[in-house]
């Protein structure tokens, strides 16, 4: 019996290291085909001409704030939810994904890129990784390659609670020095979140005609895997909020007491957009006395707004301060609508996305981005811009896609 049970043991310390030895084997395979796929896309991205200026505008750091002089209109791209894997299961929807962005970049030449988060996505069952960072130095060298001026917001993909690295990291490492063309300042120590910034528009007399205010609208009440598997989303916090009044309060003191103008963006919406769109539709799709449609629609599947469920008090504070003309938002890849709400302009940006919603790489109707043209008084419009447009030629060609309503599968 005692050699049986020997036996018995050796055969099952072999077949134990088989499987360990197959479960190695493939990791190894899996990390050499990320490797191989990030190196693709690099090599693709170091392909990209620089966009061409005229003459392009460079921002200078004044008492702490990136700064951008002109006495003509600045025109600001908002771009969201690229959802870039950077992982071995990813490497063609990422391909995509930055070259969507440089055909639109390219062709509309912004005095400056807002990316409303979300611009990694690194879930391990959909882009085959957990490191957050190649997602992260994918996107910043190709803005660099570029050459052109941008700002993260952070969403709730860009540091789940299992990647590798956190907000802090990847902070660190877009301000390493590394990117110049990168305009992320992290924020105040005291305030929680990693992207309450200010980027300022002056006019050549000194005074400030728009100051485009970025926030870190945080990732899962919980900050769990759990939290975020049934979307259980967090909010801007009550120190952010008065940041953001502090600010408002500091600008006007720099503006030798007048106001600026401002906007603002944020990954996830504020509550204000549910009660906005909720508001418009109970009218049966008419405007109302607090609410004017301008363009676009909700998409989501049950006309959801992925909102938190409390009011974090930014909208109201803004309403009181009267800078803020409009709030920029991603996080629902199929909403894109832009309503007047209270005198405040509430917008969603469309979104790159090829890799989280299910079946979305074979849809266009949503793709995009939205311009944002600021006047020299300060006063704003903006466009959904669609991807599939002739105007946005590209290096790699662009893809065939279904250009009908989506219709998700969830």
């Amino acid at each position: 019996m005692a050699v049986k049970t020997k036996k018995k043991g050796k055969i099952a310390l072999i077949v134990l290291g088989s499987i360990v030895g197959v479960i190695a084997f493939l990791l190894c395979v899996c990390v050499a085909v990320s490797f191989v796929g990030i190196k693709s896309n690099q090599n693709f991205i170091k392909s990209l001409e620089p966009v061409n200026y005229e003459s392009q505008l460079e921002p200078v750091l004044e008492d702490g704030y990136y700064t951008f002089t002109t006495d003509n209109d600045f025109r600001v791209m908002q771009l969201t939810d690229i959802h870039i894997g950077a992982g071995f299961l990813s490497i063609k929807k990422d391909s995509m994904a930055l070259n969507a962005v440089a055909a639109m970049v390219s062709e509309e030449k912004p005095d400056l890129v807002v990316v409303s988060g979300d611009i990694a996505y690194p879930i391990p069952f959909q882009a085959g990784t957990l490191n957050n960072k190649n997602s992260a130095k994918l996107f910043a060298e190709l803005m660099e390659q570029l050459g052109v001026y941008w700002c993260p917001a952070y969403g709730n993909h860009d540091t789940e609670t299992y990647s590798y690295f956190t907000r802090e990291d990847i902070s660190e490492f877009y301000t390493s020095g590394e990117f110049e063309h990168c305009l992320l300042q992290t924020g105040p120590e005291d305030v929680d979140g990693f992207s309450n910034y200010v980027v300022n528009v002056k006019n050549t007399q000194g005074k400030i005609t728009q100051s485009v205010i970025m926030l870190d609208s945080q990732s899962y009440v919980g900050n769990g895997i759990i939290d975020g598997f049934i979307m259980k989303y967090d909010r801007i916090h009550d120190n952010q909020v008065e940041w953001y009044k502090n600010e408002i309060a500091a600008l006007t003191e720099k503006n030798g007491g007048e106001t600026p103008k401002s906007i603002v963006f944020f990954h996830i919406p504020l509550i204000e957009y549910k009660d906005a769109w909720t508001e418009y539709v109970d009218n049966g799709n008419q405007d109302t006395e607090n609410v004017k449609y301008i363009y676009g629609k909700v998409g989501e599947a049950g006309d959801a707004i992925y909102c938190a469920p409390e009011n974090c008090g930014l909208f109201n504070t803004a309403l009181e301060l009267g800078s803020t003309q409009g709030f920029f938002c991603g996080h629902d890849h199929l909403n894109n609508f832009s309503l007047d709400y209270k005198g405040i302009r509430l917008t969603y940006g469309y979104s790159i996305d090829y890799l989280a919603y299910f079946g979305i790489m074979k849809y266009g109707a949503q793709r995009g981005c939205t311009m944002i043209d600021i006047a020299p008084d300060g006063s704003f419009t903006s466009t959904l811009e669609n991807y599939y447009q002739d105007k946005y030629s590209s290096v790699k060609a662009k893809e065939q896609v279904d250009m009908g309503e989506w219709i998700p599968k969830y």
